[in-house]
């Protein structure tokens, strides 16, 4: 099979290397890439906002299948101008990724089927919205509508914190995206993140796991991306993976097929777990970042094979295997994310910091005269397995200590629930 990977993160390297692992594999692309999907893929310069000429590069290379990583091309509608080309792709129509472009829809959506999350306002002016906020307090959560590259939810502790979050939602802070906001209740328990492979008319579970979006040690400082994660999601039970399928997935499958845009590709539920059971957060329409380079670790199955299932609508058919070991990731970041990064800094030592149960995956890097420099916040994924959490975890931050990069940082404490619970054992 000739593929076409789109994206030029760490998720797109760690479903590189997956995918080049395939037998079915005779030829792999990736637009726009990095140097480490570069040791997977040949690299090919696509302008990949420009859907037509994606699709013409696909006839031209006679690609068989297309993978879509990051949430942008998929809310601006990719998938639907490839298909109609005739070009098979693994990811939803633009009607389907509302569930991640747009939170409102997915809270509606919610309310219609019955599906648990928590109570809400949606709302298209200062006004309104200040009035609501007041009237219910903090703490509250505050989200820009749109995609915001993981900037536009603010979980405000305060009244002046809400206010502030509004005010930067409607003062144009995250451009198109904050002109609608939704106000959430704040909800508590242990958030976890639960992905299924779909094709239309069903759900494959495809694994759990949990991610640390501070900045900081300890969950302090602004959100994140994304500076770690690991897999399985301890919290995530049989009884309680049951429960999420019958209770979330499987409601927001058929009420996306009655909508009339039937979803395929990766659902990522992101969920909030208590003695009361699962509440749905928020939705993602791909694999997360992290989550999926420690996802990528467990996979026993040939993750072609998956995507294949899902784009021709056989997923009925298909099951996941994993690895009984768990899986870590640790994310080395540029000083200053995630404000505005140093770029271009010298990154040593990386070849050699990969090794047995070690990858390092690629998030934010270029090479600049022969070197490998660092190119956006998130820059590196030093991912581990082992047998336990802890196991992983030690691997992982070994292998970081060895990577010589100054001017990168990284949280110290990834993993620490798992680890916790481990040692109470």
């Amino acid at each position: 099979m000739r593929v076409l990977l789109i994206g030029s993160g760490g998720r797109e390297h760690a479903l590189a290397w997956k995918i080049a692992a395939s037998p079915l594999l005779t030829k792999l692309y990736a637009a726009p890439g990095n140097p480490g999907i570069g040791r997977e893929a040949e690299l090919v310069t696509l302008d990949i906002a420009d859907h037509a000429a994606v699709a013409r590069f696909c006839m031209e290379e006679k690609i068989d299948l297309v993978v879509v990583g990051p949430e942008g091309p998929l809310v601006a509608g990719i998938a639907d101008d490839l298909r109609a080309e005739n070009i098979r792709v693994f990811g939803p129509s633009k009607a389907a990724a509302r569930l991640e472009g747009s939170k409102g829809f997915t809270k509606d959506l919610c309310a219609k089927y019955d599906i648990p999350t928590a109570a809400y306002g949606r709302f298209g002016d200062l006004a309104s919205a200040r009035a609501y906020v007041e009237k219910m307090g903090a703490p509250i959560v505050i989200k820009a509508d749109g995609l915001a590259a993981g900037k536009g939810v603010t979980v405000a502790m305060t009244l002046d914190e809400a206010l502030a979050a509004l005010d930067a939602c409607f003062d144009g802070s995250f451009g198109q995206a904050g002109a609608e906001v939704v106000v959430e209740e704040f909800l508590t328990g242990e958030e976890a993140s639960f992905f299924c492979l779909c094709d239309g008319a069903t759900a494959l579970p495809f694994g759990t796991a949990q991610d640390h979006k501070r900045v900081g040690d300890g969950d302090i400082g602004p959100n994140t991306g994304g500076m770690g994660a690991y897999s399985p999601a301890p919290v995530m039970t049989p009884e309680m993976i049951d429960r999420t399928m019958r209770e979330i997935v499987e409601p927001t499958m058929r009420g996306m097929a009655e909508l009339g845009a039937p979803f395929s590709g990766v659902l990522f539920a992101g969920l909030m777990i208590s003695d009361k059971g699962p509440k749905l957060i928020e939705y993602n329409t791909r694999f997360g970042d992290p989550e999926c380079q420690v996802l990528m670790m467990r996979l026993k199955d040939d993750l072609l094979v998956l995507l294949n299932a899902s784009a021709d609508g056989q997923l009925a058919h298909m099951s996941a295997r994993w690895r009984d070991e768990a899986a870590l990731t640790v994310v080395m970041a540029a000083r200053g994310y995630p404000g505005t990064p140093e770029k271009g800094s010298v990154i040593r030592g990386v070849e050699e910091a990969a090794g047995d149960c070690v990858e390092i995956f690629h998030a934010g890097t270029a090479i600049n005269s022969g070197a490998l420099v660092a190119n956006g916040g998130r820059v590196l994924d030093i991912t581990a397995v082992g047998g336990t959490v802890g196991g992983a975890q030690r691997r992982a931050y070994a292998a970081l200590d060895r990577i010589d990069w100054p001017q990168g940082f990284c949280r110290r404490d990834i993993g620490w629930q798992a680890v916790a619970r481990e040692q109470v054992r």
